[in-house]
C-alpha cells in the first residue's frame, strides 16, 4: 500500500480501513492536473532558491515522463496507491531517486488536492459553457426559421393565447443564457490558487504564491490558508448551476414529450433519438427526453449530498470533504451528456407547423383579442370580459370556434361587433400586433434574434 505518511504509526492500516480511506478509484481522474500543479510548484521552489536548477529539471523531466506514460497507457494507475498524489510521487521517486522526495517541499496534500480539484473543475466549467452555447446556437437557428410559425401558448397546460414557435424557443434561450452567465460567474469567482496554503497554516518556506498562481493561470493566490483547504463553495455553486441547467432541460423535455404525443403531434423526433416498444409495433418513444427528465434528480441529489456533507464541518480540512469528488464527477458527466444529447435531439427534430397552427385556432386563444376589440370600441374591460365569456360558452355549446360565428350570432350577444371583428381575431393579427419588446410579434422577435446573435458572437 503506497502512501505518503506512516512515520507516526507502529503498525500497518487495516486493509478494509485503507480501502475505505483511499480515493485513487476516483481522484485518478485528475492525474494531469496533479502533475501540472506539481510542475508549477517545482518551478516556484527553484525560483525561490529552495531547489537547485538541476533538481528542478530532473523533477520536471520525471513528472513529464509519468504524464506521457499514463496518457499512452504504458503506466497504469492502480489501487495499490492511496490517492493520485501518492501515485505520482511514488513513481517519481522510483524514476529519479531521492531528488523526487523534494517535490512535496512546502505543500500539503490538503492544498494539493484543493489545487487539483480547482484546476479540473475550471476546465469542466469551460466545457459546460461550450455545451450550453451549442444548445443556444441550435435554439437561435430554430427561432430564425419560425418567426411566423403560429402555435398556442399555454398557462396551466390550457391554451391561452397564440404565439410563435420562435417566441416559445426564445423563452428557453433566456433560461440557458442565464445558465451560461452563471457558469462564467462561477469561473471568475473560483479562479484563485490555493497552493502554498499547506495543511491549514501556510509554511515557513519563502514561497512565491503569486508566481505559482500566475504559472497556473489563476487571477491570484487565495488570501486565507484555512479557507483555502476547506472551501467547497465553488463546487456547491457548480452543482447548483448544473441543477438549474438540468431543471431547464427537464422542463423542455416535458414539453417535447407532450408535443410528441398523439394528441398534440407538434413534433416528430428523429429515429436516432427514439426507441420502439418490445410489444407495441406502432410506438415511437421519446426516450432521450424522458431520460434527461429522469436524470435531473440525480444531479439534484449530488447538490443536496454535498450541502449535507459540508453543513457541520469545523475549520479547517476534514476527511469528510473527500466525498465531494464522486458527487461532482457524476453530476458533471450527467449534465454534459444530457446537454449534448438534448442539443442533438433538437437539431434533428421536425416541427409539425400545420398541427401547431390548427391547435391555436381551436382553443379560443384569440378570446383576449376579442375582448380587446370591444375595449377599443368603448366597452369597459370588465364588461368586455363577460361578453367574450358568453361568446366562448356559446361556441362550446355549438362546437365551433370564434372565427366560425356569423355576424348575426356576434350581434345577438353584443351589438358592438362589426365585420372587422374577423380580422381582429385572426391568428396573424393576434400575433403580429404584439410588438412590444419581448412579445411574439415579428418585429419584436427580429429585434430579439439580433440581440441573441450578438450575444453568441461575444461568447
Amino acid at each position: 500500500m503506497a502512501q505518503l505518511w506512516g512515520g507516526r504509526f507502529t503498525k500497518e492500516t487495516d486493509k478494509l480501513v485503507y480501502n475505505f480511506n483511499a480515493s485513487i478509484s476516483f481522484d485518478q481522474r485528475f492525474y494531469a492536473q496533479d502533475i501540472k500543479g506539481s510542475i508549477a510548484h517545482v518551478m516556484m521552489l527553484c525560483k525561490q532558491g529552495i531547489l537547485t536548477e538541476e533538481e528542478k529539471k530532473e523533477i520536471i523531466a520525471g513528472l513529464e515522463g509519468i504524464l506521457s506514460d499514463v496518457e499512452s497507457g504504458k503506466l497504469e494507475i492502480t489501487d495499490e496507491y492511496e490517492d493520485i498524489h501518492s501515485f505520482v510521487e511514488a513513481n517519481l521517486i522510483e524514476r529519479i531517486g531521492d531528488t523526487g522526495k523534494k517535490l512535496h517541499t512546502g505543500r500539503s496534500r490538503n492544498d494539493q488536492v484543493a489545487l487539483d480539484m480547482k484546476l479540473y473543475i475550471r476546465s469542466e466549467v469551460r466545457s459546460l459553457e461550450g455545451l450550453v452555447v451549442d444548445l443556444l446556437r441550435e435554439l437561435l437557428t430554430i427561432m430564425k426559421g419560425h418567426v411566423d410559425t403560429i402555435m398556442p401558448g399555454f398557462t396551466h397546460l390550457q391554451k391561452a393565447q397564440p404565439i410563435t414557435l420562435a417566441h416559445h424557443m426564445g423563452a428557453y434561450f433566456e433560461m440557458f443564457k442565464r445558465d451560461h452567465q452563471r457558469l462564467k460567474d462561477i469561473y471568475k469567482r473560483m479562479n484563485t490558487c490555493p497552493l502554498g496554503s499547506g495543511a491549514l497554516a501556510g509554511t515557513t518556506y519563502p514561497l512565491d504564491r503569486a508566481y505559482t498562481a500566475e504559472l497556473l493561470g489563476f487571477d491570484g493566490p487565495t488570501l486565507n490558508s484555512m479557507d483555502s483547504v476547506s472551501d467547497r463553495d465553488y463546487l456547491i455553486e457548480l452543482l447548483s448551476a448544473m441543477s438549474t441547467i438540468m431543471m431547464h432541460l427537464s422542463r423542455f423535455s416535458e414539453e417535447v414529450i407532450i408535443w410528441n404525443s398523439n394528441e398534440y403531434r407538434f413534433v416528430e423526433i428523429d429515429d436516432s433519438y427514439s426507441t420502439g416498444s418490445s410489444i407495441m409495433p406502432q410506438k415511437k418513444n421519446p426516450d432521450i427526453a424522458e431520460l434527461v427528465r429522469g436524470k435531473t434528480g440525480r444531479v439534484y441529489g449530488a447538490l443536496m449530498s454535498l450541502l449535507t456533507t459540508m453543513k457541520g464541518i469545523p475549520l479547517a480540512y476534514n476527511k469528510d470533504m473527500q466525498e465531494d469528488k464522486e458527487l461532482v464527477f457524476d453530476a458533471l458527466d450527467t449534465t454534459k451528456g444530457c446537454l449534448a444529447l438534448f442539443t442533438g435531439m433538437m437539431a434533428t427534430m421536425k416541427f409539425q407547423t400545420a398541427n401547431m397552427r390548427a391547435s391555436s385556432e381551436h382553443g379560443f386563444t384569440n378570446a383576449t383579442d376579442a375582448a380587446d376589440y370591444l375595449v377599443n370600441h368603448g366597452v369597459p374591460f370588465r364588461d368586455a370580459h363577460g361578453i367574450v365569456g358568453r361568446l366562448v360558452l356559446y361556441c362550446i355549446e355549438k362546437g365551433i370556434a370564434l372565427d366560425d360565428m356569423s355576424m348575426e350570432e356576434y350581434k345577438a350577444i353584443s351589438p358592438v361587433f362589426e365585420e372587422d371583428i374577423y380580422d381582429a381575431i385572426s391568428m396573424e393579427t393576434c400575433v403580429e400586433k404584439r410588438n412590444t419588446l419581448g412579445a411574439p410579434g415579428p418585429e419584436a422577435m427580429k429585434q430579439v434574434i439580433d440581440i441573441y446573435a450578438k450575444y453568441l458572437e461575444e461568447c
